[in-house]
């Protein structure tokens, strides 16, 4: 169902209130320069200090301006099951394709919650379901062989697998499945998580160059990695520029650079950058060919 360049979009944020008007911008921006797919409210879109308002808001003002060219796939995570199915449903009444969710931060359930937690969230709505497993963020891994339990519900398509480790694809393929959908969610691993059986990224580095990301992505996908490689060099040091600092920070300051005026704040506990993450992202920027 999903496959390519897939931005994990950030949420412009002004005078602390949601922009809703840049917002809106960065859909069509992203849209227009090849993105496959949209995430908005991932981490990098700020969810946690979102109210549910904000939240839901957020994932239908994207779903609107979309307005059907790419797929939607709506951040619903939570550590609290309640929480994340009233996001799903929320999504899926505003027309989301599908929803990201973690397993349960901070509680640290065991594996058979994991499946507890999931099996809950997809007997009560049916939007597709994404699963993300990013363990230096939740604590909790969706271990191998709970994926494969899980890919065996209908409504469980694939997974955005941010564990950096490689060997997971070939084992959650032969859990779940060839048909189970695998994106990377670190994309300087996309290129050997795409020679592998991935499908496509789930991105921050899109934000920023939503074009060299398609332009990777379809090289990998066409088996053009020669092609891919040169990307992945080109865009290499932005990949990790962009984590040189608490992400979203250095993401918003790229926005900044590449699209002059994009509001760049943040809300705490996340500051700006330091000087150095800053000068590594003008490096990178520069390096990439984006100013």
């Amino acid at each position: 169902m999903f496959s390519g360049s897939i931005p994990a979009l950030v949420t412009p944020i002004r005078d602390g209130r949601i922009d809703e008007a840049a917002f809106r911008a960065l859909v069509d921006w992203q849209v227009e320069n090849g993105s496959s797919a949209l995430v908005p409210c991932g981490t990098t879109g700020e969810s946690a200090t979102m109210t549910i308002e904000e939240h839901d808001r957020t994932v239908r003002i994207c779903i609107e301006q979309a307005a059907g060219r790419v797929p939607v796939i709506a951040g619903c995570g939570s550590n609290d099951t309640a929480v994340a199915l009233s996001h799903m449903r929320s999504a899926k009444a505003a027309g989301a394709d599908a929803a990201l969710l973690v397993p349960p931060y901070y509680n640290r359930p065991n594996q058979e919650g994991v499946i507890a937690h999931f099996t809950a969230l997809a007997n009560g709505c049916d939007l597709p379901i994404v699963l993300y497993n990013v363990p230096a963020r939740t604590i909790v891994d969706i271990a191998v062989e709970t994926m494969g339990v899980l890919a065996k519900l209908p409504t469980v398509i694939g997974v955005k697998d941010a564990t950096g480790n490689a060997a997971r694809i070939s084992a959650q393929r032969a859990a779940c499945g060839p048909d189970f959908c695998q994106l990377s969610g670190n994309d300087d691993m996309a290129l050997g998580f795409m020679a592998m059986g991935g499908r496509g990224c789930i991105s921050v580095t899109a934000n920023v160059a939503p074009r060299l990301c398609a332009d990777f992505q379809a090289a990998c996908a066409e088996g053009r990695y020669a092609d891919a490689l040169a990307l992945q060099d080109r865009l290499y040091p932005l990949h990790a520029a962009l984590f040189s600092d608490a992400s979203p920070g250095p993401v918003k300051y790229a926005l900044g650079k590449v699209r002059p005026g994009f509001p760049t704040e943040l809300r705490l506990p996340m500051t700006p950058p330091s000087a150095a993450s800053r000068a590594a992202v003008d490096a990178a920027l520069a390096h990439a060919g984006l100013i």
